[in-house]
């Protein structure tokens, strides 16, 4: 049975993407020196969480609208995603933009961060969570759980790892009943090796 997911990240910059998977699995995915200087990702990160039985390959990706190419690249693949609004920024431009890129991929389940939340008060939580679920009507995200954490405190970061464990099962039980379907890989590159010819890389979403 699959056990093995990708799961990637969506949302706006400075939103506390990097922060929340650092808090979940210990790992900072920024790696490159003008990361640690200005502060944001720029290129893809990757770090890994067990759950169970489940293991899950988090690909972060970066929030800057400059850097929209590399958020494309790493969403191809992704199994799950984790969508992170801040709770004091609420949606925003790239919110928006990575929203637009999960409706086209092959996701098989999502869940929503609600991140920074011991910056605001309960009240204006509740309205922010009544934007989110207008704006993700109609995608995968539709019915996601939305999970208030703050890595500063601690909160909801266990929650957020059983509800990344729930969303992994539903996505096994979507893998099993793909099994049948008839092969489908979207193609990442193909290229040429002396000798052999040519090489095509990609996902396979469905079939085997």
């Amino acid at each position: 049975m699959p056990t093995n997911f990708i799961l990637g990240t969506a949302g706006h910059i400075d939103h506390g993407k990097t922060s929340l998977i650092r808090a979940l699995t210990g790992i900072d995915t920024d790696r490159l020196p003008e990361e640690k200087r200005r502060g944001i990702t720029i290129d893809l990160g990757f770090a890994n969480l067990a759950l169970g039985k489940y293991q899950l390959g988090i690909v972060d990706v970066p929030g800057h609208e400059r850097f929209v190419r590399n958020m494309l690249a790493g969403a191809t693949g992704m199994d799950l995603a984790l969508l992170v609004i801040a709770a004091d920024d609420s949606i925003k431009q790239q919110t928006r933009e990575h929203l637009d890129i999960l409706r086209m991929l092959d996701l098989k389940a999502g869940l929503i961060a609600l991140t920074k939340c011991d910056l605001v008060e309960a009240d204006w939580l509740d309205l922010v969570e009544q934007e989110i679920r207008l704006f993700v009507r109609g995608t995968v995200l539709e019915d996601a759980p939305i999970v208030r954490t703050s890595v500063m405190t601690g909160q909801g970061l266990d929650e957020l790892r059983r509800g990344l464990e729930a969303i992994a099962e539903r996505a096994e039980q979507v893998a099993l009943a793909a099994e049948g379907a008839p092969f489908r890989m979207a193609i990442d590159r193909t290229f040429t090796v002396a000798g052999h010819g040519t090489v095509v890389t990609g996902s396979i979403s469905s079939g085997v």
